[in-house]
């Protein structure tokens, strides 16, 4: 028996139609998976498993946290003692915040870093970004903008402070990210030896720079030195100089106080006394402030480096803090 088709008056026979194509994906590593779009079914080529504009959230979330906790301590700290800085020794969450800026910039050289195809061409980037972000500093920090009290904006070559918070921020950056661009050995991390040989030369400078600082801090040798004395008016918030020389009694080496420390003294022989800073956090000291640890009048028996100045983000200091950037 022949089989027939048979087909209704009326109706026309149902096309053929290809069973629905389905996408073909791959497993990544982790297991994750990951469809194939059309270009690449038909090209065979496979997609790779990151995306290259994608961003490590935890560094954005830890960033976040940064900025929060930086607000945190600047607009609260004055009513917390606990939160605010510390006017010179001890540890409080104040004191954290830089740490903290200092290391999200080291993570961040190490991952856009970790594949340069010319290393000239990423040497230049990091020159131009250093210079703007140190440029940027002076700017904000350098003395440009006189206050809140004041209609006038410029800067004082003579009393510029050519040192701050993005100026240190730019130098830990600039030696992390040439240290990351030019002495990370190019190998295959595939044992704990293999990872000594890749970033030894990176420790052997960060070494070499905590040693110094170290050994400048506790082997120079600061002798008396004199300073001249500002006055404040209650109205401006820039010093006027010419109250008269004040002498400061020294004679020691190793001293962490705030008037003999070897800080202070490179500070004062590299930069000048009237490029640092000029309301130094140990003016919140029992000594120099009758609000300890509030800033407040001086007592009537303090001494005469109350009125000295003195930088935090210092020459030696900047030394110091560049460990963060390498951590």
């Amino acid at each position: 028996m022949h089989s027939a088709v048979v087909v209704e008056e009326g109706r026309n026979p149902l096309p053929q139609s290809s069973p629905p194509a389905i996408p073909y994906r791959e497993i990544s590593e982790d297991g994750e998976i990951i469809p194939l779009s059309s270009s690449n079914e038909q090209g065979g080529a496979k997609p790779s498993s990151t995306d290259p504009t994608q961003r490590l959230v935890s560094l954005d979330v830890f960033r976040g946290l940064t900025v929060a906790l930086m607000i945190l301590v600047d607009d609260a700290g004055g009513a917390f003692p606990s939160i605010n800085h510390s006017p010179w020794f001890g540890v409080t969450l104040a004191d954290f915040v830089m740490p903290f800026f200092l290391v999200s910039v080291g993570f961040s050289i190490g991952l856009v870093f970790k594949k340069k195809s010319n290393k000239c061409i990423a040497t230049k980037k990091v020159i131009l970004r250093t210079m703007k972000l140190f440029l940027l500093g002076l700017v904000l920090q350098g003395g440009y903008f006189h206050g809140r009290n004041h209609l006038t904006y410029g800067v004082d070559v003579d009393r510029i402070r050519w040192l701050g918070v993005l100026q240190r921020i730019s130098i830990g950056y600039f030696l992390a990210a040439i240290s990351e661009i030019w002495l990370v050995i190019d190998i295959i991390v595939d044992s704990v030896v293999a990872f000594v040989n890749k970033y030894y030369m990176q420790w052997l400078v960060a070494i070499l720079l905590c040693s110094l600082y170290m050994g400048l801090l506790y082997g120079l040798y600061v002798p008396s030195w004199d300073f001249e004395a500002q006055s404040m008016n209650s109205t401006l918030s820039m010093p006027i100089y010419g109250s008269g020389s004040q002498i400061v009694n020294c004679g020691v080496r190793g001293s962490l106080e705030p008037p003999c420390n070897a800080v202070g003294m490179v500070d004062r022989i590299l930069l000048g006394e009237k490029h640092l800073y000029q309301h130094p956090v140990y003016r919140r000291t029992k000594e120099c402030s009758v609000n300890s640890p509030d800033y407040g009048p001086l007592p009537s028996n303090s001494p005469v480096w109350c009125l000295a100045p003195f930088d935090p983000e210092g020459i030696l200091r900047s030394v110091n803090f560049k460990m963060h950037s390498f951590a």
